[in-house]
């Protein structure tokens, strides 16, 4: 039962039964064989696609090298452009440095040349004092003006005569509408002028009433204060009017100007300050009582 049927003789041969056999044997590639065919096949794919990758990457380095020499230019240009504007910027260096060493040398020579008119302004004013805040008379001459001096100086005690005035002319206001401005008088001595400013202080000290628009022989306006200096230049004006406010700031005593020049002094045993510019007056503010 465990046997199977089969024919007792297998070898045996049957050339008269058996057809023939036309079955060729077919030669089998080895597994060695076929991974190498695989492997050159995927090789060339690589190639392929490497060649493809590196064409690809050949016009892209190519559009780069253009690009970068298109940078390489501009960055050129910048470059000489730099330079250009470098050079130029010394060359304008230069001269500024030459202008402003030309402006200090001017400024240096105008304040020179202002300092000699300011003393030439002074030495013509040496002999002139000024009355300030004057009332108008209807068509006002100098011979009005003249009488406003002597009528002036009569109440103050002095000799002083017409003879003595060798002008006499009434300053315009700043504004149109202005009545009361100065009068300058030109005496032919500064004697006359300081004997002039010393009896008008004495008049203001002795009497309560100070010197007003009555004293010059008006009749009009008569209680309008009036107050006789000496005919300061505008620097000299401007810096008598900031040593005023020096002195009320700082405690200074006495505040006054002689042959044009201005004056302050602390107490009567402080040293005298010759007022010569606004920078001076700025430290003596700044500086500590």
């Amino acid at each position: 039962m465990n046997t199977s049927m089969s024919d007792p003789d297998l070898s045996a041969t049957h050339t008269d039964k058996t057809p023939p056999n036309y079955v060729f044997n077919r030669n089998k590639r080895s597994l060695t064989d076929l991974y190498k065919s695989d492997f050159d096949n995927f090789k060339e794919d690589m190639k392929q696609m490497m060649i493809t990758l590196l064409d690809k990457h050949q016009e892209k380095l190519q559009d780069i090298k253009v690009t970068l020499n298109e940078i390489r230019e501009v960055n050129q240009n910048i470059e000489n452009s730099v330079a250009f504007l470098k050079a130029q910027n010394e060359d304008f260096k230069k001269k500024i440095d030459t202008l402003e060493n030309q402006a200090k040398e001017d400024r240096k020579c105008i304040i020179l040349l202002e300092d000699k008119i300011e003393e030439l302004q002074k030495s013509q004013r040496k002999s002139n004092f000024e009355i300030k805040n004057v009332p108008k008379i209807k068509n006002e001459t100098k011979e009005n003006l003249l009488e406003f001096v002597t009528c002036l100086a009569k109440n103050l005690g002095s000799n002083m005569s017409a003879t003595d005035v060798n002008d006499i002319y009434r300053i315009r206001g700043k504004k149109m509408d202005t009545l009361n401005t100065s009068i300058i008088v030109e005496t032919n001595s500064t004697l006359r002028k300081t004997e002039m400013l010393k009896l008008c202080k004495e008049f203001n000290i002795k009497h309560k009433s100070k010197l007003c628009a009555k004293h010059l022989g008006l009749r009009t306006s008569e209680d309008t204060p009036i107050f006789v200096s000496e005919h300061l230049t505008l620097r000299g004006s401007r810096l008598y009017f900031l040593a005023r406010d020096l002195a009320k700031s700082k405690g200074f005593t006495f505040c006054w100007t002689a042959y044009g020049k201005v004056y302050v002094r602390k107490t009567t045993t402080s040293p005298i300050i010759n007022i010569i510019n606004e920078a001076q007056i700025q430290q003596l503010l700044m500086a500590e009582n």
